[in-house]
């Protein structure tokens, strides 16, 4: 994955912090560290869960990624941004927002997504430098019967067919290298 990226920018400190519920925003944010240190930049990866104690004044910069569940980001994302908020809003920011109403074009969908952004914005005091959704994924290997059958039936609502026995990702990994490099290479 991290053959995507070009080196040439100045090297920075950056961290990146994750909350996952499924498992793929562990992944684009283990994708996010791989791509930024081939780029020459020393990084720290680490859940929100398990990050406590933290210095950020140790740091150029941070990426804070987090998964839309029923309207919201996990607590304890929620909460690592609340107590933080002040160093972080005085540093480059990079909110990845993941979800599967990413992976589509329904305008309603992506309008409460940026909702949703907002809401975290004005619950935890920070305002990130910029914003992104990402696509998720469906994750049936990890769901248990329950889940499985909610998963499924938000897929059908989505005319998405699929295999309750196969993960099926939508995140564009391409794009998400993309952002990254831009986003480090930013004065």
């Amino acid at each position: 994955m991290a053959g995507l990226f070009l080196k040439g920018v100045s090297a920075m400190k950056i961290l990146v912090l994750y909350a996952t519920t499924d498992g793929q925003t562990r992944k684009i944010a283990r994708f996010c560290a791989d791509g930024l240190f081939a780029l020459g930049h020393t990084v720290e990866l680490a859940s929100a869960e398990e990050a406590e104690p933290l210095d950020l004044a140790r740091f150029d910069r941070a990426i804070l990624a987090g998964s839309v569940h029923l309207g919201h980001l996990q607590k304890s994302l929620v909460e690592l941004a609340r107590a933080h908020a002040g160093p972080m809003n005085h540093m480059p920011t990079l909110m990845l927002q993941v979800s599967l109403s990413a992976a589509g074009e329904d305008a309603e969908e992506r309008a409460d997504l940026d909702r949703i952004a907002k809401a975290f914005a004005q619950e935890t005091g920070w305002t990130p430098s910029a914003v992104h959704h990402i696509a998720g994924a469906f994750t049936f290997t990890g769901y248990d019967f329950f889940r499985s059958l909610a998963m499924r039936y938000i897929a059908m609502q989505k005319g998405q067919a699929v295999d309750p026995h196969e993960d099926r990702e939508y995140t564009d990994w391409a794009a998400l290298s993309a952002l990254l490099r831009d986003w480090a290479g930013q004065a």
